[in-house]
């Protein structure tokens, strides 16, 4: 079942002219409630690759492409093309379109004496701290290196255990036609 096709209809006048449409109603929502978004126990963690659309995720992960707001979903993502990470192309574009130099300094941070905190391996950045220019020991953080992390970050996404996949879809159904 397409997933738009799961919300209730609601009658929209779009040109404000007294000719209504069924349509719909997008501005419904449902939220993952805080306890199964943070549960470790019916997720997996995955790393997107390079190109992987949440459609493609979707069909390796449930072997059905339709899926793809299951995984939106459960991440938190509302805005597949920023939310979602870029392929290295559109990286380049979008850096490029955002910075006036993607090798300016972003900012300057040190190592903290405490090591990494989050354990969420070589993009883990826990341990680094934003401080001033004249911080002793501060490094450079280039443009481009700060929204590397964040897509890096992107990439890391969790999937929900395919034996939790009907039981999400129709929860998800009776909240969405409430």
């Amino acid at each position: 079942m397409a997933f738009f096709k799961r919300f209730p209809m609601m009658e929209y006048d779009i040109k404000d002219n007294d000719n209504y449409k069924l349509l719909p109603n997008i501005l419904r929502r449902v939220k993952l409630k805080a306890a199964v978004a943070d549960g470790q126990v019916i997720f997996d963690k995955y790393d997107v690759k390079e190109g992987e659309k949440p459609e493609d995720v979707a069909f390796k992960w449930f072997g059905d492409a339709e899926y793809h707001w299951v995984i939106l979903m459960t991440n938190n993502i509302t805005d597949r093309y920023y939310g979602w990470p870029m392929t290295e192309a559109q990286f380049f574009n979008y850096v490029t379109d955002k910075y006036a130099d993607i090798d300016g300094i972003h900012h300057y941070e040190v190592t903290k004496d405490s090591g990494r905190t989050t354990g969420q391996g070589p993009s883990d950045y826990s341990h680094l701290v934003e401080v001033n220019s004249d911080t002793d020991n501060a490094i450079t953080v280039t443009n481009v290196e700060y929204e590397r992390r964040i897509q890096d970050k992107l990439r890391q996404i969790k999937l929900l255990d395919k034996k939790h996949l009907s039981n999400f879809v129709d929860e998800f159904n009776n909240l969405i036609s409430e």
